[in-house]
């Protein structure tokens, strides 16, 4: 299960910072936003979610891969969205720290994140 709002999770070179968490007038869906940063040359890696991602670059440059799709470059300022359940990663490309708001419209109860090997 994702941490609550306001906690924190690390993971080699990637820290995700829970943000919100609010039910939605959808019945049965909440949102979660949340801040990733990271390092350089970091990879978060491949995963899924329940819902949507709505991703806003805040910082940096970032490629993301997502299953079926050629490999996209975004810097700050650029928003990618990525359908319920598409495998997708992120890297960290450029010579500074990246970082990343993510919101998710998830069933309510679903684990926010499943990884992929």
């Amino acid at each position: 299960m994702a941490p609550q709002a306001g906690q924190a999770q690390s993971l080699q070179g990637m820290h995700r910072q829970d943000l919100s968490r609010h039910n939605l007038s959808i019945p049965g869906y909440e949102e979660v936003q949340a801040r990733v940063d990271l390092d350089p040359g970091a990879t978060a890696p491949n995963h899924k979610h329940p819902g949507e991602e709505i991703i806003y670059v805040i910082e940096g440059t970032l490629t993301y891969r997502l299953e079926g799709r050629p490999p996209v470059t975004l810097k700050a300022g650029d928003v990618l969205f990525v359908p319920a359940g598409v495998v997708h990663s992120a890297t960290n490309v450029g010579q500074t720290e990246a970082a990343e708001l993510g919101t998710y419209i998830v069933p309510i109860g679903k684990p926010l994140v499943e990884l992929v090997k």
